[in-house]
């Protein structure tokens, strides 16, 4: 009997190779989503360090101009940091979407595997037959030889 071979391997292949292109991206969205929550931790540790800095001043008695430009560095800061809450919500919305496509392409993926394993499984219960019937012809065939031997 020939040797087993999965008659869909090729599109097997190609969903196996697409899977692994759609985590990819999956991956790079989710390192991009961890790089902006850091831009915002940053962002917020500036805002701190900036607020008691600014207290410093007051409390030094600064002028109001340099208070001003402070107070305006740190709402920049506050801005920025709304920009990266929104862009991370933006970016979790594409990680969800991804997200899907993955579980869409793992499901084609199983569902070959699972035709495969079907496959295999009748391959071998072929093969079983197989041998069983090649085991009944020898011994059939023995029978006859001893038989037609006797009569000689």
């Amino acid at each position: 009997m020939k040797k087993f071979q999965f008659t869909l391997q090729k599109l097997m292949d190609f969903r196996q190779q697409e899977l692994d292109r759609q985590k990819n991206t999956l991956s790079v969205l989710q390192a991009d989503l961890q790089r902006i929550y850091e831009e915002k931790d940053e962002l917020r540790r500036k805002v701190i360090q900036f607020s008691e800095e600014l207290e410093e001043v007051c409390r030094s008695g600064a002028q109001a101009y340099e208070i001003s430009v402070r107070k305006r560095y740190i709402v920049t800061l506050q801005q920025e940091i709304h920009a990266r809450e929104f862009n991370a919500a933006r970016k979790q919305e594409e990680i969800n979407k991804q997200l899907g496509v993955v579980v869409e392409a793992t499901k084609d993926v199983r569902t070959l595997e699972k035709l495969e394993e079907k496959q295999l499984e009748d391959y071998k219960a072929a093969a079983v037959k197989e041998n069983e019937q090649f085991i009944e012809e020898f011994v059939s065939g023995q029978s006859i030889r001893k038989a037609q031997s006797q009569n000689v």
